[in-house]
């Protein structure tokens, strides 16, 4: 017995998801964003990076939560194209690093005492991994499933 995806056969269904998984992504990239801009010593001065990632950190991981399992209901929409689609497979790719680099070498970097120049580089292999993310993301809809 066939039993049909709600999230299918409701024209408004992918859509709200959609935004609700953009809007996760939004907060969770763009807590991390803030503390990544306090290390390149940008905004935000009167606090230091540590005090910034422990004011965020519940928003950042809500965010995270929001946007990963609203990306799972979006893939059962549709799993063959996604696990077809090279640039979904980057994005998951890209996204398992973002969040592998944000809890262990990211949040050690924010909480110790590092140089300035090593702060900075956290912070900018930490703000390119995001932006990868998103940009996996954007080219989903772009690239067709299978073609090389």
């Amino acid at each position: 017995m066939w039993i049909e995806n709600p999230l299918r056969t409701s024209p408004a269904a992918f859509p709200i998801l959609e935004c609700i998984h953009i809007a996760g992504f939004a907060l969770s990239i763009g807590m991390t964003a803030l503390v990544d801009f306090r290390l390149l010593g940008l905004g935000l001065q009167k606090q230091t990076p540590a005090e910034l990632a422990q004011a965020f950190d519940w928003w950042m991981l809500g965010g995270l939560i929001f946007a990963v399992f609203s990306g799972l209901l979006l893939f059962s929409t549709d799993p063959d194209m996604y696990y077809l689609n090279w640039s979904f497979l980057i994005k998951m790719a890209c996204l398992l690093l973002a969040i592998a680099f944000n809890y262990t070498i990211h949040s050690r970097a924010v909480t110790s005492r590092i140089s300035p120049a090593a702060g900075r580089l956290v912070a900018c292999i930490s703000l390119a991994q995001w932006v990868s993310v998103i940009f996996g993301g954007i080219f989903i809809a772009v690239v067709r499933p299978g073609l090389t």
